[in-house]
């Protein structure tokens, strides 16, 4: 089933909005200067970070996947107290949903965009990158694209979905 990608952004807002957000935030972090953010759009892209050209290559892809790091770790957090009510108790509350809800939409948005896979090509090409970089860098972009062919197979909802549903279970199963 095909549904533009404007309506699916619309409908999951939360996660394109922490997508931003970590983009800027680890540009923060590395005091890259930051131009311009839009946190959320109806168009392509959802939404962007414009910032200055990072000359450390490290830095660089860490601002690319950063994304994935916080969506997936902040999917999982905001879904773990609705965990134990819903998948343990079966008891439960309508704020439980909303935090399933929010967790998922947070979590199919820790993927890169091959916008940021173009981003961190520009810098593997230049002869200067280190070879530390380019090793891990050139299967970053691989699995970037990856993601973004199998998010047409809805794999950005099935990660949403294991981040923050499955995750939690787990976690409740083995302390519960």
């Amino acid at each position: 089933m095909f549904i533009p990608g404007f309506l699916i952004a619309l409908a999951t807002f939360p996660g394109v909005i922490v997508h931003e957000l970590a983009h800027q935030l680890f540009c923060r972090w590395f005091k890259v200067p930051v131009f311009e953010v839009v946190y959320i759009r109806v168009g392509n892209p959802a939404g962007y970070v414009l910032h200055e050209r990072v000359a450390n290559k490290w830095h660089n892809m860490m601002i690319s996947v950063g994304p994935f790091v916080v969506n997936t770790i902040l999917g999982a957090l905001i879904a773990l107290p609705a965990a134990l009510p819903m998948f343990k108790f079966d008891n439960p509350m309508p704020v439980d949903y909303l935090l399933i809800y929010l967790g998922v939409s947070v979590a199919m948005h820790a993927f890169p965009s091959t916008g940021d896979a173009k981003n961190i090509w520009e810098d593997l090409k230049e002869e200067e990158t280190s070879l530390p970089v380019k090793i891990i860098g050139y299967p970053v972009i691989g699995l970037i694209y990856l993601g973004s062919l199998g998010s047409f197979f809805w794999l950005d909802l099935a990660y949403g979905v294991a981040v923050a549903v499955g995750l939690p279970n787990l976690i409740v199963a083995l302390v519960a």
